[in-house]
């Protein structure tokens, strides 16, 4: 028997159950209450609040300009259509790196001001010292290795991470310690398939993978790529589910039209 069926609200508790008993994890990010809403309803266990908001939503280049506040802005309107999934949130680059103190900070806001179930953290043994100060305040967290997209001006690209084998091991090695320290789950972006594999088999807690390959524990997408929202963004691992964006488009184009021919409204829809 599926181990969520009949489970009111996934936890990180179920996320590991589900691990053990083989099921995968669905995840999607979501931003505002009526996507979010949507989302709940159709089944995904978990809902990421990303940082990619900065993109989808605002428009940013990369996800390094938003702020806290924003991101608690979005997780509360999150949290509030949520009815089933775990809803996990980003912290926004800049509210933990190098100090650990601030990111205990962070992450008490999300949690206190959103009412977010989890946080989310990009890196390994550099962020250690804020994961481990975020686990001893009881708050849940999400490790994130891989392309971090907030490290973006590092790297210089959005190529594939840990083909080389010194950052595999290096990877190999950061999911280790944080599946040891206390993560209850660690995404895997884009990184080639056999080592997500791998690693996945190697640690007790849940892998979820975008870009990462079928043999982690659960995958994830962004909303509006998988939606067809975005239509600029075409990598490799996306997997289109609809056209909403040409769809809405015709739509939109179809409302102009009405309106302009005294086509909308109708006879019907008016009082």
């Amino acid at each position: 028997m599926s181990v969520h069926k009949d489970a009111k609200r996934i936890t990180t508790q179920v996320l590991q159950e589900m691990k053990h008993n083989g099921e995968k994890i669905a995840m999607l990010t979501a931003y505002d209450y009526s996507m979010a809403t949507l989302v709940d309803q159709a089944g995904v266990d978990v809902i990421l609040v990303g940082d990619s908001a900065s993109n989808v939503m605002a428009g940013h280049e990369t996800t390094l300009p938003i702020t806290l506040d924003q991101m608690i802005y979005h997780a509360a309107s999150v949290v509030r259509a949520a009815k089933r999934a775990l809803v996990v949130v980003d912290l926004p680059f800049g509210t933990y790196q190098g100090n650990s103190k601030e990111a205990l900070n962070s992450a008490i806001r999300i949690m206190k001001e959103s009412g977010a179930h989890a946080v989310k953290l990009e890196g390994g043994r550099e962020v250690r010292e804020s994961i481990e100060r975020i686990l001893s305040a009881g708050i849940p967290v999400m490790g994130h290795l891989g392309l971090t997209p907030q490290s973006i001006y590092k790297f210089g690209t959005y190529t594939v991470r840990a083909k080389e084998e010194e950052e595999a091991i290096r990877l190999r090695e950061d999911a280790a310690m944080l599946d040891e320290i206390g993560c209850f789950a660690v995404v895997f972006e884009k990184i080639p398939a056999g080592l997500a594999g791998e690693v996945s088999r190697a640690i007790h807690c849940p892998t979820i993978g975008i870009g990462a390959g079928g043999d982690c524990d659960g995958q994830v997408l962004v909303v509006h790529d998988m939606l067809g929202i975005t239509q600029s963004f075409s990598p490799r691992f996306l997997r289109r589910y609809l056209d909403l964006g040409d769809q809405m488009y015709n739509a939109v184009q179809q409302y102009v039209s009405d309106v302009r021919g005294r086509d909308f409204p109708n006879a019907d829809e008016q009082y």
